[in-house]
């Protein structure tokens, strides 16, 4: 099936069931498609005074991520997993102490897959809300994981937002809203 199907399992009836890789269809798929994806991107208002980092095993999501950001006017740093970018925002910070000047002159927000190898999201959201020297910097999930209970897993762990994978409209509004200074969605519900 052109490397399409990554494993097959059977069920306790003995019926045999392809897995699929979901990313692999989806890149395949969507890159016709980019240009609809992409065509009503909102931009921000000083969008390229402002810096997101990203984290994200997949180069499908990471180009999504990157396509929007560049569409949106956004500068961005990218990183495979949570530990590098764990060690990306950590040089920031150094860099911003030794300037003397916040953090947040410097990181604009933080975004991140859930599962990836060496750190996942979880940890990497958890190791910044720690950090005091990236206080009021927001975090947003980005995951294909988008059911409830990831979600609340996501939020107990101090994300400001969660936005699921592949739906870069979603994301560009959502970023558009934290980087313009609306805050968190839940903010403005309560």
């Amino acid at each position: 099936m052109g490397g399409l199907v990554t494993a097959v399992t059977e069920l306790a009836d003995g019926q045999l069931v392809m897995m699929l890789d979901v990313e692999r269809v989806l890149s395949e798929t969507s890159k016709y498609d980019d240009e609809f994806l992409f065509r009503d991107i909102p931009t921000v208002p000083g969008g390229s005074e402002h810096v997101v980092y990203f984290a994200d095993d997949s180069s499908v999501a990471r180009r999504q991520i990157t396509q929007t950001l560049e569409a949106m006017n956004v500068r961005h740093v990218g990183a495979v997993n949570g530990r590098q970018a764990w060690e990306e925002l950590k040089r920031a910070a150094a860099h911003a102490d030794a300037c003397g000047r916040p953090v947040s002159d410097f990181i604009s927000l933080v975004l991140t897959d859930v599962e990836m190898p060496e750190m996942d999201g979880y940890m990497l959201t958890r190791q910044i809300k720690a950090d005091r020297r990236f206080a009021g910097i927001p975090v947003i999930m980005h995951s294909s994981l988008s059911g409830m209970s990831n979600t609340q897993l996501g939020l107990s762990v101090g994300v400001d937002e969660y936005v699921p994978k592949f739906e870069p409209q979603r994301l560009a509004q959502t970023l558009l809203r934290l980087l313009s200074g609306a805050g968190p969605a839940r903010e403005k519900d309560n």
